[in-house]
């Protein structure tokens, strides 16, 4: 039985499109976040989204693991991948993601927290507010020599 508590996933064809490769669980969180608004249903939205771009053999560790798994070191996931988890965030949520905040995740700790700080409109966690680029969309030709420095760059110190 339906109730505005609990969607199904005929629901929004558009969002089912958009998450065609992530898990049904991850479409139903989706769901439920849209209907609800709950953090855990956002939290699970965005576990799923991660794990879809994890490699296979890597996914135990995100199932086994916490927020202090890293994305590239443990998860496999390089600056490239790390864009297209924040198109497919971007296009499921209304929130826009700029460069300078997309080299400043870490861990899925700090991907969860920065995504949920975004799309409630609080401040990014991990810059201070002076240096906070503007919340501008940005275009793969921007991105292009950005990312290409990103994979050689030292990790920076956890967040404080």
């Amino acid at each position: 039985m339906h109730t505005e508590d609990q969607p199904t996933p005929e629901d929004d064809p558009v969002l089912r499109e958009a998450l065609k490769r992530c898990s049904p669980a991850t479409y139903y969180a989706a769901c439920k976040f849209r209907a609800t608004g709950s953090a855990a249903d956002l939290q699970n939205l965005i576990f799923g989204v991660v794990e879809r771009f994890v490699e296979r053999d890597l996914r135990a560790a995100l199932h086994t693991g916490d927020d202090s798994l890293r994305l590239r070191e443990d998860l496999g996931l390089d600056s490239l991948t790390m864009m297209e988890v924040v198109m497919l965030v971007e296009e499921v949520l209304p929130i826009s993601v700029s460069n300078d905040e997309l080299t400043h995740l870490r861990t899925l700790g700090d991907t969860r927290r920065f995504i949920a700080a975004k799309h409630t409109g609080r401040a990014t966690p991990f810059l201070p507010a002076a240096a906070r680029p503007p919340a501008t969309r940005w275009t793969p030709g921007a991105l292009e020599s950005h990312l290409r420095g990103l994979d050689s760059e030292a990790p920076l110190p956890p967040a404080a």
